[in-house]
């Protein structure tokens, strides 16, 4: 299936974008939007969602009204750097015979503009340079030549923006405009269709869910079901069965309590706020444990395998949750909670698994571990805050932590004073020997 890219720009850089693409037909239809002012672009995206999977805009200046928009789709920006300065230089100096020594030159990077001038071994000493970040205002660009070239600094102007281009040669300022080489515009059409082709080949991949309630016990009789059993697991299956439809999924129950449903990646992406509400139906209907596990995988056998284990971890975490792990093997969870966080469960460093053997720690405690620490404030952890990361009791993960330093795995770095009576509490942080 064709990409199709939407192309947003002047009506010069729109032609040329278009004309380029044509090399690549094969992957890319293109859906020219021509404007005469940046400020149109928020419009032309917010009125044409429906005709374009990708955005190519012509030049940085579009960033911020394309993220005004709150358009979806990928955005991709024409980049101008020290090649497209060179092309205009050129034309400056063959095609008018003026001298590009005295000039005011907007957007492009300081560097990028003295690099290029020394590599043409051109005097820059009279050059001036206004940079451009996403804040910067388009009219802090036009008063930028405006007042060079009044008070005689400048011969000429080089901009980047053709609505400033177009500005200073009706007031008569010798004025050029720097457009994107060829080569940039394929690079950028290159990289839209490799991500545009990596995104789809991940929303395609499958997506199994795994939803298990303990209705029975270890103790129950499995031959033998209570009416009201029987009418929990029938409202839970209506609430799961919900679920599934929400997101295109296929439905089976497996049990008394459990139940499957297999999808895509992407469907359940686009919906994932609904795993919330699942959790919040199933608190509503029982107060026994039920938890969630979502694997994703290339196969059907290869996601399944990731949602179980997934489900183990949102079980052996805590009731009411739900776990991710991907088709790279990292752990995502718990979903249900705004502070979530990710680890993986395998390792290839032989010393750093050593190392873990002898103090009794598992790889996917350890990267749990560093996974919390990278979410704290000063990049560090305590036992406390452990033990509530990972529903531990403190006692445990002080001796968690306590075995990794006798290790050199993590290391003490200072100490807090406690909430009440008692010693201060150690601060510890995992070391750099975890990339031994």
């Amino acid at each position: 299936m064709k990409a199709r890219a939407g192309i947003v720009g002047p009506k010069y850089s729109v032609e040329l974008i278009i004309d380029i693409a044509e090399e690549y037909t094969d992957k890319l239809q293109t859906v020219p939007f021509i404007y005469q002012n940046t400020e149109e672009t928020i419009h032309i995206l917010q009125t044409n969602q429906e005709s374009a999977d990708l955005w190519v805009f012509a030049g940085p200046a579009l960033y911020k009204p394309s993220q005004k928009s709150g358009a979806k789709q990928p955005f991709f920006y024409l980049n101008l750097d020290g090649a497209s300065l060179t092309k205009t230089l050129m034309e400056i100096s063959n095609n008018n015979k003026k001298s590009v020594e005295r000039v005011s030159i907007d957007m492009l990077l300081e560097r990028d503009v003295y690099e290029t001038y020394d590599d043409l071994y051109i005097s820059r000493e009279q050059v001036y340079v206004h940079e451009y970040t996403h804040d910067t205002p388009l009219n802090d660009l036009l008063s930028f030549h405006q007042k060079l070239y009044r008070q005689g600094k400048v011969d000429c102007c080089i901009t980047c923006l053709r609505s400033i281009y177009e500005t200073l040669q009706s007031e008569g300022i010798p004025a050029y405009w720097v457009t994107p080489t060829r080569s940039n515009i394929r690079e950028t059409l290159k990289t839209a269709i490799q991500q545009w082709e990596t995104l789809q080949f991940k929303q395609s991949q499958i997506a199994v869910i795994l939803v298990n309630t303990e209705i029975m016990n270890k103790h129950s009789d499995r031959h033998v079901l209570s009416y009201d059993q029987h009418r929990l697991n029938l409202d839970l299956q209506s609430a799961v069965l919900s679920f599934s439809e929400s997101i295109s999924g296929s439905f089976m129950p497996l049990g008394i309590g459990s139940f499957v449903i297999f999808s895509t990646r992407g469907s359940l992406e686009d919906s994932k706020q609904h795993i919330q509400l699942l959790i919040d139906k199933l608190m509503l209907k029982t107060d026994l444990p039920s938890n969630i596990g979502i694997g994703y995988g290339d196969t059907a056998l290869t996601a399944e395998e990731n949602a179980r284990l997934a489900l183990n971890h949102a079980q052996n975490y805590e009731t009411f949750c739900a776990f991710l792990v991907n088709n790279e093997g990292m752990i995502e969870g718990p979903l249900k909670e705004d502070k979530e966080i990710s680890y993986s469960y395998r390792s290839e460093n032989k010393i750093l698994n050593e190392k873990l053997a002898k103090c009794g720690v598992t790889i996917t405690t350890y990267n749990k571990i560093y996974s919390v620490q990278k979410r704290m404030e000063n990049n560090s952890i305590t036992a406390a805050g452990l033990a509530d990361w990972l529903k531990m009791t403190p006692r445990n993960a002080r001796r968690i932590l306590n075995g990794l330093a006798e290790q050199g795995l993590v290391e003490i770095i200072g100490e807090e004073a406690p909430k009440s009576k008692g010693r201060p509490s150690k601060i510890y942080r995992i070391t750099t020997s975890r990339k031994i």
